[in-house]
């Protein structure tokens, strides 16, 4: 049996698809989360072969935990689901060491046969995700960059984003110009929303 751990934030979701996954018959699933925070314990708990990770998961992405199971699990393969697909959300995921990338909303078979093409060591992506993530180019922010603009959600000050990343005020300014800059946006809400169309945060 190919024992999977299934992170979704929506329990309906999550359930519906636990109970089609658990239908096959090579196929069990261990471990059941909704938060992107409660994974890596679920898994080194359950110790499952693969990992269905919600891309837009509470606590802690699931490009975030790809990398953290990537560390943490290293025998675990990585398959993530999303409903849609940005394009740098599939670079983000290949640099986290995701072994796929898919559409959560396609046929249960495909995800099936997915997650066991991702155990025999082939990889997984969606080509309509693939085709876009081409077409998108790489990513122009720097990770400093990123963790400005990240920091920046819900009203932060400059003088919050400092002392969360540890970094002087000054350079958060010009990190966050930069983001501004570069997304060709007007202000740090902008850049932010441009960033996250693209997948890039």
């Amino acid at each position: 049996m190919i024992r999977v751990l299934l992170a979704e934030d929506r329990g309906t979701m999550r359930g519906a698809l636990a109970l089609l996954l658990g239908m096959e018959p090579d196929i069990e699933v261990v471990a059941q989360v909704g938060r992107g925070d409660e994974v890596v314990d679920a898994a080194l708990n359950s110790r499952p072969e693969v990992a269905l990770l919600d891309i837009e998961l509470p606590g802690r992405s699931g490009l975030d935990v790809a990398a953290d199971l990537r560390d943490e699990v290293p025998d675990c393969r990585v398959l993530i689901l999303t409903t849609s697909g940005r394009p740098g959300h599939l670079r983000r995921a290949t640099e986290a060491g995701a072994a796929g990338f898919l559409v959560k909303d396609g046929p249960v078979e495909e995800l099936a046969n997915a997650v066991r093409q991702v155990l025999r060591g082939e990889t997984v992506i969606d080509p309509a995700l693939a085709a876009a993530a081409l077409g998108a180019g790489p990513n122009p922010l720097t990770a400093r960059e990123r963790d400005a603009l990240a920091a920046s959600v819900d009203g932060a000050t400059i003088a919050d984003i400092a002392a969360a990343l540890r970094l002087p005020e000054s350079a958060v300014r010009d990190d966050l110009s930069s983001a501004i800059g570069k997304t060709g946006t007007r202000d740090r809400g902008e850049a932010v929303r441009a960033a996250r169309q693209q997948g890039w945060l």
